[in-house]
This record gives structure tokens, C-alpha cells and sequence, in this order.
């Protein structure tokens, strides 16, 4: 039976998702939906649109288990409210961020981390220290392109981030490319052709493609998070928000 993944997508930008898509993430045999939220930042490139985009994420991911879907992905590197949703909800919620790094911990010695803005580094590396891979991690790189703008540059964008990852290979000693963005879907088959061309044959990762089937596999095993870790929130007053219902065992 296919495993029901929602994909919310943390950022107000509308129309951030095309057929072919999906069609390319329904592939690996899932059924994904995707969901925007209502209230937050344009887009996340720094801590502060983490922030802002994180209540309302928490809240549709709410909704996603009232409406029994299996998993939650989240459609941002940032990870906003990756915790605090796991604390809300009983399925599995993966964040591209957390599930990409340990992949990337795991196929080589050292990765680089190639994303659209250099202010992003200090974000990425306080990530991969919460995560616990920063001992893993050789370099964080940018092609200086905001996240609005890359599907207007796809060419352009293509070939800065196979730029920079031949940098961090020759001059960082990654042995493992991780694409910083999920903006970025479908570039890492080229990045890594042409890494392969040079004569680095090394492992390029796209990050939500490489969660949803995470998230898929853990749903399909019916594990989830310990509560032991994310506990469900206590009931108490809270002014200034709606809060949704949790479910409580």
C-alpha cells in the first residue's frame, strides 16, 4: 500500500510547485501532497524567516495527521519548527536538513554543502552541529543566487553550483556534494555528470527527493519519534495564538 506523504512547503510564495514535480517524487511510489501555509516569510534564507515560518508549518503539520496522512516532509533545508512538530504529531516529520546530513555523514569521509546565499553558512553550520555531523562537514559554499530567483536562472544556476562543487572537492576535500536548498530539485544529476567527467565519481544529493523516501520507508516500518524525546506539549493557556488540538494518547 503507498504511503501518504505531505509535503509542506513553509514559505507564502505561491505556485512554488510544478506537475512534473511530483510526478518525479510519486515515482518512487508514494502518494504526496503539498500544502503551503498562509501566514510567514516569502521565502527562508536566514534565522529570522525560520522563525516567522514556523508556527503556521507546525500547524498544518497538525492538520496533516488529523487527516491521516503518514508522513510529513518539510519543503526547506531550514527546518523550521522541525522539533516542535514532532512534539505536536505522532507520525514521522523529517526535516531535508537533519535527514540529508546524516545521509551525506554516511556515503563519504567529509561533505561540502553547496546553497544560494553565503549568509546561509553560519545557519548551516549551527545546523550540522545540532544534527551532530559537523565533524563531517568540509565546507559550506554558495552560488549567490536568492531562493526567488532560481527558476527564473536555471541555466545559470546549474552551472554556478557545479562550479562550486568542483571547488569543494579540489580545494575542500569534500567527497560528498549536498545541494543546500530544496529549490534546487532536479540539478544534482547534472552537478554529478560533471563531476564525473573530471574523474570525481562522488555522490551528489538532492535533499527532498532523498526524504521523501526516507520518510516513506520509516512510515512503511511503522516507526515514528521517540515521545521520550519530543514529548507532547503540556495543556496550558497560550495568548496570541490559535492553538490546534494535539492528539494525546
Amino acid at each position: 500500500m503507498k504511503k501518504h506523504i505531505r509535503l509542506i512547503t513553509p514559505i507564502t510564495t505561491k505556485g512554488s510547485w510544478r506537475s512534473e514535480h511530483l510526478e518525479a517524487l510519486e515515482a518512487s511510489g508514494c502518494e504526496i501532497s503539498v500544502t503551503e501555509i498562509d501566514a510567514g516569510p516569502a521565502s527562508i534564507e536566514c534565522e529570522f524567516d525560520e522563525m516567522l515560518a514556523a508556527p503556521d508549518t507546525v500547524a498544518k503539520i497538525i492538520a496533516a495527521e488529523r487527516e491521516r496522512v503518514d508522513a510529513v516532509v518539510m519543503d526547506c533545508m531550514g527546518d523550521p519548527g522541525l522539533r516542535a512538530a514532532r512534539e505536536a504529531v505522532e507520525i514521522p516529520v523529517l526535516g531535508p536538513c537533519e535527514t540529508s546530513m546524516h545521509l551525506a555523514a554516511m556515503l563519504g569521509h567529509r561533505f561540502s554543502l553547496v546553497t544560494v546565499l553565503q549568509r546561509l553558512r553560519p545557519f548551516f553550520e549551527n545546523r550540522a552541529r545540532q544534527y551532530g555531523v559537523y565533524e563531517k562537514l568540509a565546507s559550506v559554499r554558495s552560488i549567490e543566487t536568492p531562493v526567488l530567483d532560481l527558476e527564473s536562472s536555471a541555466e545559470a544556476t546549474a552551472h554556478a553550483l557545479t562550479e562550486q562543487a568542483i571547488l569543494a572537492v579540489e580545494g575542500d576535500r569534500a567527497d560528498v556534494i549536498l545541494l543546500g536548498c530544496t529549490g534546487l530539485l532536479g540539478c544534482a544529476e547534472r552537478v554529478r555528470g560533471t563531476l564525473v567527467g573530471k574523474g570525481y565519481d562522488i555522490p551528489v544529493i538532492d535533499p527532498l527527493p532523498v526524504t521523501v523516501r526516507i520518510a516513506a520507508a520509516i512510515a512503511g516500518v511503522g516507526l515514528s519519534h521517540s515521545k521520550l524525546t519530543y514529548p507532547t506539549p503540556p495543556e496550558k493557556p497560550t495568548i496570541g495564538f490559535s492553538q490546534p488540538e494535539l492528539s494525546r494518547r
